[in-house]
């Protein structure tokens, strides 16, 4: 959610502080705009605004029989269809503050109160909305739950595994378990392989849905980029010196997080590869905001402090595991 809202001030037209107030405002401002350019979890996510504290995400299964031959004058056959797997999320609420002395106002410090701590305060907000998200793709690798900052995050789809499963249940039962999560080290085979799996993905009657990965999320790891780079980065064939044609060149973004440096083991360099379109279109991951960061000022009568507060209402949450998958996973489905 773009923006920021600025509550009513209290008790600084009349005060030292007055005068501060607009270019602070400003400053906080432009500064919201620098951060939200720079922001990976709007590529990642699909970024909802919602009206109540929580929204309900979910659907309908596909039709379980599709047309059915009845030759001549024969009668219509009624197919079926059911509620599929649903997932309820609740915004959550998000508070920080920061305060001006009136000593730095009587010795005309103010300029660098602007340079740092306003910069900071607004920083933290965009840092701490970064973490968060990948903090949900970094603890659905190894759970159903991770934590962050004494949060509990709930890391399961709407079938009530982890977003990374290795046996992601069919709601009518009419296909096997399905897997997300997979083993192997990055290169261009193993990034040709995921994607196959994931092309291959089923609904839960078993249909092959049209799915397209087109985006790869990696931590900021130097051996891990240059194995992104080299596999897709060339027309020729990176495996060999031959000029054979590299079907993977110019087919893919690639989002490089250091938010995501969390999922690097002395064993695992875990990576993602996501369908954006299907994210967007079957509510895959969502990124959900219900108020967007709302700052206010007041005097503080004990201590006669300008305070700035900010608050703000979002969450994140999986629903359709399908538009993502990751790979590079110890003891994940072998490909």
């Amino acid at each position: 959610m773009a923006g920021i809202v600025f509550s009513k001030s209290s008790g600084l037209n009349d005060s030292i502080y007055g005068k501060s107030e607009a270019p602070i405002r400003a400053f906080l401002e432009t500064t919201v705009k620098a951060y939200e350019e720079m922001s990976t979890i709007n590529k990642i996510y699909k970024m909802i605004e919602s009206e109540h504290y929580g929204e309900k995400f979910g659907g309908i299964t596909g039709f379980a029989h599709g047309f059915q031959p009845v030759g001549e004058g024969g009668s219509y056959p009624t197919d079926e269809r059911q509620e599929g797997y649903s997932k309820f999320l609740e915004n959550i609420t998000w508070k920080d503050s920061f305060a001006i002395t009136q000593e730095m106002m009587e010795d005309s410090i103010i300029l660098d109160l602007s340079r740092t701590g306003a910069r900071s305060f607004i920083e933290q907000y965009h840092l701490t909305r970064e973490k968060y998200g990948s903090q949900l793709l970094i603890g659905a690798v190894s759970g159903p739950t991770t934590s962050f900052r004494g949060l509990v995050m709930d890391c399961t789809s709407a079938d009530g595994v982890s977003l990374f499963s290795t046996a992601h249940p069919s709601k009518t039962g009419n296909t096997g378990t399905q897997s997300n999560k997979f083993a192997g080290a990055f290169d261009v085979e193993v990034l040709g392989k995921i994607e196959t799996k994931m092309q291959n993905f089923t609904d839960d009657n078993g249909e092959v849905l049209n799915i397209a990965p087109d985006t790869i999320i990696i931590p900021n790891d130097a051996a891990l980029k240059k194995a992104v780079f080299e596999a897709i980065g060339a027309d020729k064939d990176p495996a060999t010196a031959n000029n054979g044609f590299n079907y993977q060149y110019g087919r893919w973004t690639v989002i490089v997080s250091p938010y995501l440096n969390g999922l690097i083991t002395d064993s695992d360099k875990p990576f993602f590869l996501l369908d954006k379109k299907y994210c967007d279109n079957y509510n895959g991951l969502i990124f959900m905001d219900r108020i967007p960061l709302t700052i206010k000022a007041y005097i503080d009568e004990d201590t006669d402090n300008n305070v700035w507060s900010g608050r703000s209402r979002f969450v994140a949450g999986a629903n359709d595991w399908r538009c993502i998958a990751v790979g590079g996973v110890t003891g994940a489905t072998a490909l």
